[in-house]
C-alpha cells in the first residue's frame, strides 16, 4: 500500500490494555489501532475502524519476534487440536466397523 495517512513512530502510540492494542488518534475522531501479535508479524499498519485512513507504524520488528500469541488465538489453537483428535477416533471407530461383503450392490435409480 503507497498511500499512508502519515508514518508514527510506536513510541508516539498509546498502549490499550483492555483493547491489547497500541492506538493513536485519528482526524476522524476515532483511533488508529495496531495490535502487538500484528508488529509481530510485521504488519506495520494502524488502521482506523471509523474511516478508511491508515498509518505507517515505524518499529523494531525484532522487538516483538518473541510475542505469544494472544489470548483467543491460544483457546481457539486449542479447541482445534481436540477437534483434531475427535476426528481421528471417529475414523479409527468408522473402520473397526466397516465390513466387506461379496454381494453385489442393489441398483438405485434416482430422478433428475
Amino acid at each position: 500500500m503507497g498511500a499512508y495517512y502519515d508514518e508514527i513512530e510506536i513510541e508516539d502510540m498509546a498502549w490499550d490494555e483492555e483493547k491489547r492494542v497500541y492506538h493513536y488518534p485519528c482526524p476522524c475522531g476515532d483511533r488508529f489501532e495496531v495490535s502487538r501479535r500484528q508488529l509481530a508479524d510485521y504488519e506495520d499498519i494502524a488502521t482506523c475502524p471509523s474511516c478508511s485512513l491508515v498509518i505507517r507504524v515505524i518499529y523494531d520488528p525484532l522487538d516483538y519476534e518473541d510475542e505469544p500469541p494472544d489470548d483467543e488465538e491460544d483457546e481457539e489453537g486449542e479447541e482445534g487440536e481436540e477437534d483434531e483428535d475427535d476426528s481421528d477416533d471417529c475414523f479409527e471407530d468408522a473402520l473397526e466397523k466397516l465390513t466387506i461383503t461379496d454381494h453385489a450392490p442393489a441398483a438405485v435409480a434416482v430422478a433428475a
